[in-house]
C-alpha cells in the first residue's frame, strides 16, 4: 500500500527529492531515478512529488542543473580565484579535485555515464567541457601566456582530470599530494613556491609533501 504524507501535510522538499535522486543516480544510474522508488526511499507518498516537480523529466533537469552549478560553477570559480602567481592559481584549481564541495567527481562520472545514452545530456556535457576549458585558458591568459599555450595547457589539465574520473582511478591522497608540486610545474612551467604549497596543504589538512 502506498505510503501517505502525515496529517501535518509533510511532503518533503524539492531539495530532499533531489538529494534522493542524486543518491540513486550515483548508486545505480539514471534508469533507477524514478518517482515511486524515490517516494519509498523518502517515506513519502508518490503524489507528494508533484507538489515540487511537474514530472520525472523536471526532476532530472533539476539534477543536471545541480551538477552544472556545482561542478562547472566550482571549476570556473576556482580558475578565477585570486592568485599572485600562476602556480598559486593552479593550486586553486587543484582544490576542486580534493574538495567535493567544489567539484563532485562521482556526480561527474554519473552524468557522463548518462550522456552515453542521451543526446541531450551529451550536449550538456559538451557545453560544460567547453566552458571549463575556456575558463582554464583565461586563467593562463591572465598570467601572460600566449593564446595557443593557454589553450593547450588548459586542455591538458582538464583532459587529464576527466581521464582520472572516467577511469575511476583511485589514488591515495598522500600519493596525490606528493605529486601535486610536479603537476603544477608541468602544467604551468613554473614550480610552486613552498609558501604556496604550505597554504594548499594546510587547507586540505595535510602536511608538506
Amino acid at each position: 500500500m502506498e505510503q501517505v504524507s502525515n496529517d501535518s501535510g509533510w511532503r518533503g522538499s524539492p531539495g530532499g527529492w533531489l538529494d534522493a535522486a542524486y543518491e540513486m543516480l550515483l548508486e545505480s544510474g539514471v534508469d533507477s531515478v524514478k518517482i515511486l522508488p524515490l517516494a519509498k526511499k523518502l517515506h513519502l507518498s508518490r503524489t507528494s512529488f508533484y507538489w515540487f516537480f511537474k514530472d520525472r523529466e523536471a526532476l532530472l533537469a533539476g539534477l543536471v542543473g545541480r551538477w552544472r552549478d556545482k561542478n562547472t560553477g566550482g571549476l570556473i570559480g576556482q580558475s578565477e580565484a585570486y592568485a599572485e602567481t600562476v602556480a598559486e592559481a593552479m593550486l586553486n584549481v587543484f582544490d576542486c579535485w580534493l574538495d567535493t564541495s567544489l567539484f563532485d567527481s562521482q556526480f561527474e562520472f554519473a552524468i557522463r555515464s548518462w550522456a552515453l545514452q542521451s543526446a541531450e545530456i551529451l550536449a550538456e556535457v559538451q557545453d560544460a567541457d567547453q566552458a571549463r576549458i575556456a575558463a582554464l585558458g583565461r586563467m593562463f591568459l591572465r598570467f601572460g601566456y600566449d593564446e595557443i599555450s593557454a589553450d593547450v595547457r588548459a586542455r591538458t589539465i582538464y583532459l587529464v582530470q576527466i581521464g582520472y574520473i572516467s577511469m575511476q582511478s583511485r589514488e591515495d591522497v598522500a600519493v596525490r599530494m606528493k605529486r601535486i608540486p610536479k603537476y603544477v610545474e608541468i602544467y604551468t612551467g613554473q614550480a610552486p613556491e613552498q609558501r604556496e604549497l604550505d597554504r594548499f596543504f594546510a587547507r586540505h589538512g595535510h602536511g608538506p609533501a
